[in-house]
């Protein structure tokens, strides 16, 4: 699946979060609302390399001091050679050898990342600048007063950067016209210790397949300024544009959206295509980051799963039901997703409405209780398979105590921290559950992260017991 790479960023198209036939994460790197930041450097397990700090890359002169990859300067096999082995030490005697299989890493990883979240600030130490500017300002030197790129590791302090070896280009283009529009209009940036300016944040969205481009400008305030120009203007720089949101938070807070905003420009939503199925996706959408290698990643997620039409799928941890969606678009009897979040599951119940998937339900639960009422009342589906993403910590032992309850014949579990991974594994075997197979994802290139899935099943012994 994957070739030798001489780690030179390839000119990408328009569409150029297309970068490769595979598939991107559910929140990886930097969370869903966050800039990118490398968070699992933090993690105390499968760390295959070591911090950028120190080192260059010619690939970028910001390397080292921003948070977006530590691993840039390392070429791409070995970056992937580390990733499976930090995997295969994690699951050393939890599971026979022959069940870890190679690691999926990506044709072309660069440019991959087709969420992209920019915040703006005031470079420290400049003289504020009077509002109102106009054509005969002094944009570039306005410019350098603004800004706007990725964060330094453990920090608020921004690292300025025009261009990204993992970011879209479309977006970056998007996040780069916004910082010069403000330039020449005089559109204060926002000061976080102050709490005063305008322009908090650009969030851009690039659609894998559509390549549609949705634009969330957050504001320190309700009123903006000739927002129709505006939007004029930024079209006319970006022409992939097709909607423009303004976001509104005037919190204190590093959370980026807050809970106000209006469409400024065009639907207020794009369309995309993954794994052959169509999402709508709005400002507030947990949407993936590395759309190409989640097609990677549920592919082999689904395929692992081994459905024959029969199968009932828990989809759990479900989020907006993507992969249990497509569970149910490629051969699932029946699926029920289960999340705590009650704005995730109605997109995935919108989600299925506009696929036209009728074989799927979903549920505001917690995964846990939902878990736990199921086994208690006796009506256990047959046959049975668990899909299981869990956030970074992991699954509950009750959870894992009430999966083995309901005794699916095969448990797949993607996880996106393998340490914790490793972990729930462990209570699994010990309840009657033996790894099948094991294989990691590389969902973010050049950085620290890895994913990995495992398929379990029943051992025969335990259901011959059961059976007597």
């Amino acid at each position: 699946m994957t070739r030798k790479h001489d780690n030179k960023p390839k000119r990408a198209s328009n569409r150029s979060a297309k970068v490769g036939k595979a598939r991107g994460a559910r929140r990886g790197v930097g969370g869903r609302n966050g800039a990118v930041r490398d968070d699992a450097r933090r993690d105390k397990g499968a760390r295959p390399a070591g911090r950028a700090a120190g080192r260059s890359c010619a690939l970028c002169p910001v390397f080292g001091r921003c948070g977006g990859c530590s691993q840039l300067d390392v070429p791409y096999d070995r970056q992937l050679a580390a990733k499976q082995q930090a995997v295969a030490d994690l699951f050393a005697g939890l599971a026979p050898a022959d069940a870890m299989r190679p690691i999926l890493g990506m044709k072309e990883p660069f440019h991959y990342r087709n969420k992209v979240v920019s915040p703006y600030a005031p470079a420290k130490g400049k003289p504020r600048r009077p509002s109102g500017g106009g054509k005969g300002r002094d944009t570039s030197a306005a410019c350098a007063d603004i800004l706007t790129g990725m964060y330094a590791p453990g920090t608020h302090r921004l690292v300025p950067t025009d261009a990204c070896a993992i970011e879209n280009e479309t977006a970056k283009r998007v996040t780069l016209a916004i910082r010069d529009i403000m330039a020449r209009w005089g559109m204060e940036p926002y000061d976080e210790d102050a709490g005063t300016g305008f322009v908090r944040h650009a969030v851009v969205r690039v659609g894998h397949e559509s390549g549609e481009v949705l634009v969330t400008v957050v504001t320190n305030g309700e009123e903006f300024p000739s927002a129709k120009a505006f939007c004029r203007e930024l079209k006319r720089r970006v022409p992939e544009i097709t909607t423009i949101v303004q976001n509104v938070n005037t919190r204190q807070t590093n959370v980026i959206l807050g809970e106000k905003e209006r469409v400024l420009y065009g639907p207020g939503f794009i369309l995309d295509r993954l794994c052959g199925l169509s999402f709508r996706i709005s400002s507030q959408s947990f949407y993936q980051v590395n759309a190409s290698q989640t097609e990677v990643l549920y592919d082999e997620a689904v395929r692992l799963a081994g459905l024959t039409g029969t199968e009932t799928v828990i989809d759990a941890y479900c989020g907006t039901g993507t992969i249990g969606l497509v569970a149910a678009s490629r051969g699932a009897a029946r699926v029920i997703g289960v999340d705590a979040v009650e704005a995730a599951i109605h997109d995935a119940r919108g989600n299925a409405r506009h696929n036209g998937i009728e074989n799927a339900e979903f549920v505001a639960a917690d995964a846990t209780q939902f878990m736990e009422e199921l086994a208690a009342s006796g009506k256990r589906p047959r046959p049975l398979v668990l899909l299981m993403d869990p956030p970074r910590a992991g699954s509950t032992p009750a959870f894992l105590r009430a999966a083995c309850e309901l005794a699916p014949e095969r448990i797949v579990y993607i996880s996106r921290n393998p340490a914790t991974q490793a972990r729930d594994v462990r209570q699994l075997g010990e309840s009657g559950y033996t790894v099948c197979a094991i294989r990691p994802v590389d969902m973010f290139p050049h950085t620290d992260h890895v994913e990995s899935i495992v398929m379990l099943e029943r051992k025969m012994t335990d259901v011959l017991e059961k059976a007597l």
